[in-house]
């Protein structure tokens, strides 16, 4: 075991064709038409937890949760924590704060119906609360959210706000509001900001980088927060056409993809996303999503 430090793991529910790098390929109005291939992953991914004794937290896109119940109730009963990953996974800064609210208040509300608990965790689609999108926060604020997990302290092409901070905290809106933001996990290096929280970057760099980035993390004494989606342990897929850079975004070692992540839940010490909060002190109270799931009767 690497550090005895318990870190986040997270899945971020939704399915193959729902990427933003694969949105040139695929309409919001052409989903409903193609294969539908979440539930499966999301199976496996829970088989792989199961075996390794772990707990997650799964962001859950309302748009699978619509289509899926059950899958959600499987993700509770199991012991996980369920938490939003909005409704259409649109970028936030191309919303509108009207369209957002709407979404938000949809998402959340499918999620809850489903689990007779509250849902007060989100994290947003591709990362998207930028400096530009900076009045979404007010908004999950506004709605009963207490915690996120949308903001990457990064330079990127899609998101980022680079200079905010690394580490677990407690942020303020603009409009005064306070959130717990637990920030994408990222290493240091003089002028420049690694990302190194999972998703693409655990495809695209090898194993023994992740494992050395992350845990230069927990020997910091902090805990990090690790992401991956249902699809990335589906090299299974089907192969849409789009420009060879969000080819290789998308399809970069999906076949390796499920063995890492088995490695990496032993080697590393891995609980719900609430649960760090706590243990940094930046979260007070975080309803458990499986003890209300079970007190309606549902599990």
């Amino acid at each position: 075991m690497t550090q005895r430090i318990e870190n986040a793991l997270t899945i971020d529910v939704e399915d193959y064709f729902q990427v933003a790098a694969l949105a040139e390929a695929v309409n919001y109005d052409d989903w409903a038409s193609m294969e539908y291939r979440v539930e499966a992953n999301t199976d496996r991914i829970l088989g792989l937890f199961n075996e390794a004794g772990v707990k997650a937290t799964f962001f859950t896109l309302g748009w699978v949760a619509e289509r899926s119940p059950k899958l959600v109730e499987r993700i509770a009963a199991a012991g996980h924590e369920i938490a939003s990953h909005g409704y259409s996974h649109q970028l936030i800064y191309n919303q509108t704060p009207e369209v957002f609210r709407e979404e938000t208040i949809r998402s959340k509300g499918i999620l809850e119906d489903i689990l007779g608990a509250p849902v007060t965790g989100y994290r947003a689609a591709s990362y998207s609360i930028t400096n530009e999108s900076r009045w979404a926060l007010d908004i999950l604020a506004e709605q009963g959210f207490t915690w996120d997990s949308s903001i990457f302290p990064v330079h990127h092409d899609r998101y980022g706000m680079p200079g905010t901070p690394r580490w677990p905290h407690r942020l303020v809106t603009d409009k005064g509001y306070e959130l717990a933001e637990f920030p994408l996990s990222t290493l240091k290096f003089p002028g420049y900001t690694l990302p190194i929280a999972g998703g693409g970057y655990f495809r695209l760099f090898p194993y023994w980088f992740s494992k050395f980035g992350l845990g230069s993390i927990n020997r910091q004494g902090k805990p990090f927060v690790f992401y991956l989606h249902p699809w990335e342990v589906d090299p299974g897929q089907p192969r849409l056409d789009v420009k060879w850079f969000s080819r290789f975004r998308h399809y970069n070692n999906l076949d390796v993809c499920e063995q890492r992540l088995a490695k990496l839940i032993q080697q590393f010490q891995f609980t719900t996303m609430s649960n760090v909060l706590k243990d940094q002190g930046v979260l007070d109270t975080q309803t458990n999503t499986l003890e209300a799931f079970q007190s309606v009767g549902a599990a």
